[in-house]
């Protein structure tokens, strides 16, 4: 019973990301919300992101994270939820090792 609670804020955390992403970002990098690693106790998420193009990785990480207090708000406004946990953003390694291999192996 509580996988399926994780599961519905897992989708509920990564869809506002995305909307409040989309409405804040400069657009000079497409930024995509991959997945959120969520805690067990759900005190501590992290939003991944992918980033094309990867160059401007590190600046759109760091524009996210900067705007953490404006994204708590969001949630507050566009959310009925009571606890909302600590949140960072993150690049997803594990998308971009994924996109290695497709160009690794389209290469042969």
């Amino acid at each position: 019973m509580n996988n399926i609670k994780d599961v519905r804020f897992k989708e509920l955390l990564k869809e506002l990301a995305a909307e409040f992403l989309n409405r804040a970002s400069t657009r000079s990098a497409l930024l995509t919300v991959t997945n959120i690693e969520l805690s067990p106790d759900q005190r501590r998420a992290t939003i991944l992101l992918s980033v094309m193009p990867r160059e401007k990785e590190h600046g759109a990480v760091d524009f996210a994270n900067r705007h953490r207090n404006e994204f708590f708000e969001y949630i507050k406004k566009h959310s009925k939820l009571r606890f909302l946990p600590h949140i960072e953003f993150a690049p997803d390694l594990g998308e971009q090792n994924r996109q290695r291999i497709d160009e690794l192996l389209a290469t042969e």
